[in-house]
């Protein structure tokens, strides 16, 4: 699968520095059970290549900070120092970032002329995301595949005459002849 805004929003909050407690509490998660969904975020497919590709593009450090509560939850009292009122600007910036690059690239599109080329380049995009992917390939069924209710008078007629011409009572072979 792709990643989902509480995904990114939990990558956002590891490269805040958080835990994986604290990140999964800052993508939305109840706390009762955000250890457990941390641990379980964490593991993921999709969030693993990411973490390692941000890691070596160096914009993720190596060690998660022990405590960031306070300034992951927002809560009212943070300490005095400019580091926690710098790091949400940080985050919001790498998130725009993130969005830019999963997002829809205009000058790719108007590369195609033809809506059916289009949509085959967006379904066969592999960094594209699969959502996208998935509505593309639907939107291209019709150009493929027509339903059978589609076809024309003639052609149903063509058919028609084809059953009834097939069946017990349709024209027969003419006798052979043997020419010795």
């Amino acid at each position: 699968m792709a990643l989902t805004p509480k995904k990114r929003a939990f990558i956002a909050a590891l490269r805040g520095g958080a835990s994986n407690r604290d990140a999964a509490i800052a993508a939305g998660c109840p706390e009762k059970s955000a250890s457990a969904a941390g641990s379980r975020l964490a593991k993921d497919p999709d969030v693993v290549a990411e973490l390692n590709k941000q890691r070596a593009l160096g914009q993720l450090p190596g060690d998660v900070k022990a405590d960031v509560k306070e300034s992951v939850k927002g809560g009212g009292s943070a300490p005095a120092d400019d580091t926690p009122t710098a790091q949400p600007a940080e985050a919001s910036q790498s998130l725009e970032g993130e969005w830019e690059s999963a997002g829809f690239d205009l000058s790719r599109a108007l590369f195609h002329k033809d809506p059916k080329d289009f949509l085959l380049a967006v379904v066969n995009d592999l960094e594209m995301d699969a959502k996208l992917r998935v509505d593309a390939a639907k939107a291209l069924m019709p150009f493929v595949h027509p339903r059978k209710g589609e076809s024309g008078k003639k052609e149903q007629a063509k058919e028609k005459a084809a059953d009834a011409a097939s069946g017990k009572f349709g024209a027969r072979r003419g006798p052979l002849r043997a020419v010795k």
